[in-house]
């Protein structure tokens, strides 16, 4: 019988703020209970493969620079991060590459800090997610 698979553990505030600037822990992937994404910085082991091969979290620019995330490359916003910014100001009235303007002005414990309060439903404090405009506790409407 094969050995049963331990989930990942899950990472640090800091650390689930993905490459690109998107706070995983307010991911649809992330909070869903079966099977939930351990978010962009954690291995790679459990994750859908479309985290797995995401232009912006293997970009070889960064990754050569030893950059955590893309808030200090010279490239910043490159093509794919505008693509993926676009779509989610549109859709989810949210920006990572404001949240990488924010790393660079005031270092990521402060974004973390702007993210925990920003993303807290007001009504029953359970984490918001950002791909739905719902609280999941409470069903209170956020957006």
């Amino acid at each position: 019988m094969p050995a049963a698979r331990m989930p990942a553990p899950r990472l640090s505030p800091s650390d689930l703020i993905a490459p690109c600037g998107m706070n995983c822990g307010i991911c649809a992937a992330y909070l869903r209970p079966r099977n939930p994404c351990p978010g962009c910085r954690a291995p790679d082991r459990d994750k859908p493969k479309t985290r797995v091969r995401c232009k912006i979290k293997t970009c070889a620019v960064r990754r050569a620079s030893g950059a955590i995330t893309c808030a200090g490359c010279a490239q910043l916003p490159c093509a794919p991060l505008r693509h993926l910014d676009q779509r989610y100001r549109a859709k989810y009235h949210m920006s990572m590459i404001e949240n990488l303007q924010a790393i660079s002005s005031f270092g990521l414990g402060r974004l973390v800090e702007q993210e925990r309060s920003r993303w807290v439903c007001p009504g029953c404090g359970a984490t918001l997610c950002v791909h739905h405009s719902a609280c999941p506790a409470c069903q209170r409407p956020w957006r």
